[in-house]
């Protein structure tokens, strides 16, 4: 595994852990726009959980990368999850925060 690959992995994973987080934590700007798509307050914790186990996976990815691919698609679908419930929510000027926490997933995907 390359530097540049290892550097983007672990952001990816750091970013990915802060996101789940932000939802474990409430945080009010997660948890408002959260309400406002219409995702309930019961799907909160496992898609909290979804996000940490990426980030984990991620990072084991780097010992078995195996595992870092498995969860970098998870990762993927996730997000790509996210980007269509604010589609359905029409808040379309939140579309880019999604996608900024997949980007360097999909860098890390493409690294690999």
């Amino acid at each position: 595994m390359s530097t540049t690959t290892l550097v983007v992995t672990l952001l990816a994973a750091a970013m990915s852990g802060f996101s789940a987080a932000s939802v474990f934590l409430r945080a009010k700007w997660v948890v408002e726009p959260m309400n406002a798509y219409g995702v309930p307050r019961s799907w909160w914790t496992p898609l909290g959980l979804a996000k940490a186990a990426g980030a984990a996976g991620l990072v084991a990815g780097v010992f078995l990368p195996v595992v870092g691919t498995l969860a970098g698609v998870g990762l993927v679908l996730y997000f790509a999850g996210a980007v269509v419930t604010v589609v359905r929510a029409r808040s379309y000027s939140h579309v880019p925060f999604p996608l900024v926490y997949a980007a360097p997933v999909v860098a890390a995907l493409a690294l690999a």
